[in-house]
């Protein structure tokens, strides 16, 4: 009779933590596409580049960046709470597009 190696054995447990890290990479990677489609949207780079215009010296730019920091932060917090609340068991998982069609919406400065 072979010998069964324990450490080759995958539980039910393994593998939901296995689907929710899988889930929340997708999710965060989605949100992280939608963070950069926004800036690019607006001519920027990268969403990088548009942070870093917060400090510039022509006010529309530093209008614009500043917008942006407040709502990728609001986007990240929003983020992390349907995370937070999916692992509590307190909802059920979005998929990506799901949790990105959730996100705040950017007011740019006009």
């Amino acid at each position: 009779m072979p010998n069964i190696d324990l450490a080759q054995l995958v539980t039910a447990e393994d593998k939901a933590a296995a689907a929710a890290a899988s889930l929340r990479s997708a999710v965060v990677s989605a949100i992280d596409a939608h963070v950069e489609a926004t800036a690019r949207s607006r001519d920027y780079n990268s969403a990088e580049s548009l942070a870093g215009y917060a400090s510039s010296t022509v006010s529309a730019w530093a209008a614009e960046a500043n917008a942006f920091i407040a709502w990728r932060d609001a986007v990240w917090q929003a983020a992390f709470a349907i995370l937070s609340d999916v692992q509590a068991g307190a909802r059920i998982a979005p998929t990506p597009a799901e949790a990105v069609a959730e996100m705040p919406v950017i007011a740019w400065p006009g």
